[in-house]
């Protein structure tokens, strides 16, 4: 009976519930969150059906196709839009949008409401948006079997995207091929559990006081290589978690506690491909293809695994696609799962972290275990590479001038006014024509790599000026840079909050007089004007305030010469147009342009 498999074998493919002609295998979830078969023996006849249809004991059987190495194809969707909303370029979109028009039934993972993953299967092309992209925990696939084997012997036509074991396992249950199913899997690293999944949503809500209702992995708008994973709360409130701040993405990337114990002793790996084409990201794309392929928006890699995915591809795919055919061997190094099984960690107590996922608060345990698991020779490392980040970076902006040198030595190792840590990679850098007038009980918080008049060529002569009055605050809070001719004043008592993942160009003024915060991911173009205050003047106006805080929300754009004025809220995702004047708030992922500005459009997402 199929429960002799040991978890380290069974890969949770739910086909043997679906097998069983008694309904006699039942589902149960295990403390990290997985499900595994359960067998009432009252209704069991031993009749080793569910043997027969397991992927994991049948894997000799299954893995063979047409092709023993696959024909390699580079491919973007020729739809912008449908490639932002994508986890990679396009292709599941391309593959079933053409099923769709064909009356098919397209199958694949879905949110549910409770953020928990399905497998769902539909011939309506509205569903389209719920089926594309990755979800990273395992999905719930009972019924899946069932429901493709009756499409098909009723002569619909079936196009499913899932999991190399997902595939194995209906290739299995069907016993034979049908003309009318195309499969699709995905280079896949591991599946992951639903309850450490649910801890993050659980952590997040908790955080941001708000319901998650948005979730998308590999956001593209910060770009594809940062592995972000935008979250959209009821509240309003957007985080782009990129993959060194994600907790859930550390948990199985850094940690590896969070995958599924047999994808450490994965069958699925290798070649030949069970499905008929596989799809995935192409990573090490910039080594081979051009910026029409690699510009940071998702590039799609496809793998064509048999003769029927060949006809699919050639006859009725291809016309949505920029693609370009590859060699076999470029796909191998950028995509280690194509043939690697992860290891399982050594060094981590996985029954433990699960004990402890029950009891303790979530991001503590997750900063402990990632800190538990940094051994101090790494450490040691990581601070002398911060170290000579800083004196690179410091040289390269001195250009060897004494005096541009002694600033940055003093304000990073002597002032008293300025916090950073060199060591742990938080430390000024300022080029050349940069000051610093920074006056009594004012102080500059560094957290991150700040880079302060950073120039474009070495004849730009203008000034950067940093500007902080008596008691007056800077603090940044990561990565930031400001180009060259800068100009801030922070007033007495006022604060300036710098979010990390953004930059400026040349020529922008900030004017703080109370608080002006940047959110995360802030760009402003040339001469860009932003204030809170309009100084010492007074308008015989009721409610009248010299000085309104200025909120620019996460991933906002400000365009050349627009001007941004006190008591402005800059809502995430928000584009302000060039020259526009912009006197009351910018709502959410909408582009304002004009004096005064105007929204002119909505929806709009945009990638920096």
């Amino acid at each position: 009976m199929i429960d002799k498999l040991s978890k380290k074998e069974c890969c949770g493919c739910n086909v043997c519930g679906d097998a069983c002609p008694k309904g006699a295998i039942k589902f149960v979830e295990d403390n990290e969150g997985f499900l595994y078969p359960s067998i009432n023996d009252d209704l069991c006849i031993k009749c080793d059906i569910c043997e027969k249809v397991c992927p994991v004991i049948n894997i000799g059987l299954l893995k063979q196709n047409d092709f023993e190495h696959p024909h390699c194809f580079a491919a973007v969707h020729k739809n912008l839009q449908i490639r932002f909303d994508s986890t990679s370029g396009g292709a599941f979109s391309a593959f079933a949008k053409k099923a769709y028009t064909e009356k098919a039934y397209v199958g694949g993972a879905i949110w549910n409401k409770d953020w928990s993953v399905t497998e769902y299967i539909s011939n309506n092309k509205n569903d389209i948006e719920k089926l594309r992209s990755s979800k990273y925990i395992q999905s719930n696939a009972i019924g899946l079997y069932i429901n493709i084997k009756n499409l098909l012997q009723s002569g619909e036509k079936v196009l499913l995207c899932g999991t190399p074991c997902q595939i194995a396992a209906l290739k299995s249950y069907l016993k034979k091929d049908y003309e009318n199913l195309i499969t699709l899997d995905f280079i896949c690293m591991y599946v992951n559990s639903p309850k450490i999944w649910h801890k993050y949503i659980k952590f997040l809500e908790e955080k941001y006081s708000s319901k998650v209702i948005y979730i998308k992995d590999k956001n593209k708008e910060i770009g594809w290589r940062s592995l972000t994973n935008k979250v959209v709360f009821e509240n309003g409130k957007v985080i782009y978690d990129s993959k060194d701040k994600n907790l859930f993405r550390r948990c199985y990337m850094d940690l590896g506690v969070a995958s599924r114990p047999s994808c450490y002793n994965c069958q699925f790996k290798g070649f030949p491909r069970i499905a008929d084409i596989s799809i995935a990201d192409f990573w090490g794309i910039e080594k081979y293809l051009g910026k029409e392929y690699d510009n940071n928006l998702g590039t799609s890699l496809i793998l064509i695994n048999s003769k029927k995915g060949e006809t699919y591809f050639d006859e009725k795919v291809k016309k949505s696609l920029c693609y370009q055919e590859v060699p076999f061997n470029t796909i191998l190094d950028g995509n280690p799962a194509l043939t690697t099984t992860y290891k399982s960690p050594t060094n981590i107590d996985r029954n433990k972290f699960y004990r402890d996922l029950e009891t303790k608060d979530f991001e503590k345990l997750i900063l402990h275990q990632l800190s538990e698991n940094t051994s101090s020779k790494v450490l040691f490392k990581r601070k002398i590479r911060n170290f000579l980040k800083f004196s690179y970076l410091v040289l390269k902006a001195s250009k060897f001038s004494i005096n541009t040198w002694r600033r940055n030595i003093y304000y990073n190792l002597f002032s008293k006014q300025i916090q950073n840590a060199i060591f742990s990679g938080h430390f000024l850098v300022l080029h050349k024509y940069t000051y610093i007038d920074i006056h009594e009980g004012a102080r500059i918080i560094v957290n991150g790599c700040i880079k302060l008049g950073n120039k474009v060529t070495e004849r730009d002569k203008s000034q950067t000026i940093f500007l902080i009055r008596k008691n007056g605050l800077i603090k940044f809070e990561g990565d930031y840079v400001f180009g060259s001719g800068t100009n801030v004043q922070v007033f007495e008592d006022a604060e300036l909050i710098i979010g990390g993942g953004g930059d400026t160009n040349m020529g922008v003024e900030i004017v703080c007089g109370k608080k002006i915060q940047f959110e995360e991911n802030v760009f402003l173009g040339r001469n860009v004007i932003v204030r809170d205050t309009n100084g010492e003047h007074y308008l015989s106006r009721q409610g009248y305030k010299i000085s309104r805080p200025v909120i620019l929300g996460n991933h906002a754009w400000l365009c050349d010469r627009c001007a941004i004025m006190p008591g402005v809220h800059v809502y995430p995702g928000g584009i302000v147009g060039a020259g526009a004047f912009v006197s009351t708030d910018v709502p959410a992922f909408s582009i304002v342009s004009g004096n005064p500005a105007q929204v002119i459009d909505e929806e709009v997402y945009w990638k920096s």
